[in-house]
């Protein structure tokens, strides 16, 4: 069987570790990259030797080998890109965000769907082992019911002029909080501050609000003194905090919360309408996890899933939620933080 021969467009910031992450994938060839800046395309040459570089993706999409493309190119460009991919009946793995528009992502699952070809997004979070362990963490019985979740996505910089803060920055929060409570929020506020460009927030706070009653709380900046990626939730009976920049404790479970008392009387009977609530101490707990560089676990995902057939964990539908959450945030941020309802999840 031969390899799976790909083209990546885009050999910016995130270009060149996707290009090592899929030269390193097995039953994968690196054939292109394509870049309208040839100083990149010149340093890639000098580090992969055996990769074609290209200024044109019309290159890169008339090469009837090419099987998949791969697009890291700015957000706003995802969309149009993606289906120009598609259209040459090329797999498609797309960065963060899907699209900027609803309906531009709505259309590009809908064409992938007709062309029957693979349309994945880089929720790279979601091949996390950190995260993944997490998940089976808060569904463990002894967690309790999940209560809430926070999370902190904060830096100084790097400053970006075609997305706000909330678009750069929260896809990874809200695909997380998908993966992790299964389920889709029905309510949505958020609120923002442009403090560097006009009209480009670089801070923004977001609050989704699901069926069950659970909350999750999203706080995303430029604007911070620290490099800070935390993620917290809050059980019924255990608490855990993922904290991706530490890498020896990247999760801590916290065996602590509240225990109901009954109020005893002075004949050593209940009386039934009188409780105290106590803290109930506890150990932390930091559990072993089986690193793997997310990104090698997501390109190979993508290789298989090729190869094999079946459907992505990161698809077209799990990137279009997380476009259809960030846009009802942005209308909520535009209207001063009122609270929007989010349309019923249906399928494209």
């Amino acid at each position: 069987m031969r390899d799976i021969t790909l083209g990546i467009l885009g050999a910016g910031y995130w270009g060149p570790n996707l290009i090592r992450s899929f030269a390193e994938t097995p039953g994968c060839e690196v054939r292109y990259v394509c870049d309208l800046r040839p100083e990149l395309l010149a340093k890639i040459s000098k580090r992969f030797h055996q990769v074609k570089v290209s200024t044109r993706f019309d290159d890169l999409l008339n090469d009837p080998e090419v099987d998949a493309i791969v697009i890291a190119t700015p957000a706003a460009t995802h969309a149009e890109l993606a289906m120009r991919a598609l259209s040459a009946g090329k797999h498609v793995l797309v960065e963060k965000p899907l699209a900027h528009e609803v309906e531009a992502g709505e259309k590009l699952v809908r064409f992938a769907e007709t062309q029957k070809r693979i349309l994945m997004v880089g929720h790279t979070f979601e091949y996390n082992p950190a995260v993944r362990k997490l998940h089976d963490i808060i569904r463990d019985p002894s967690f309790g019911d999940i209560v809430y979740l926070y999370s902190r996505r904060v830096n100084l910089g790097v400053l970006r002029q075609d997305v706000n803060a909330l678009w750069n920055l929260a896809p990874h929060d809200v695909s997380i909080i998908l993966y992790l409570f299964e389920e889709y929020p029905q309510y949505v506020s958020a609120q923002g501050l442009a403090h560097i460009r006009k009209g480009v927030e670089d801070v923004a706070f977001m609050y989704l609000e699901f069926p069950s009653g659970r909350i999750a709380s999203v706080h995303v900046s430029w604007l911070d003194p620290s490099k800070d990626r935390t993620m917290t939730v809050i059980g019924s009976r255990r608490m855990v905090i993922y904290d991706d920049v530490d890498p020896e404790a990247r999760l801590k479970i916290y065996d602590r919360g509240f225990e109901i008392e009954s109020v005893m009387s002075g004949l050593d009977h209940a009386d039934p309408s009188s409780y105290t609530y106590r803290v109930r101490p506890g150990d932390i707990i930091a559990p072993y996890i089986d690193w793997k560089e997310p990104l090698m676990i997501e390109c190979r995902h993508f290789v298989e899933v090729i190869r094999n057939g079946g459907v992505p964990l990161t698809d077209g539908h799990n990137g279009l939620r997380v476009v259809r959450i960030l846009a009802a945030a942005t209308a909520s941020m535009r209207q001063n933080g009122r609270r929007i309802e989010i349309p019923s999840l249906v399928k494209t």
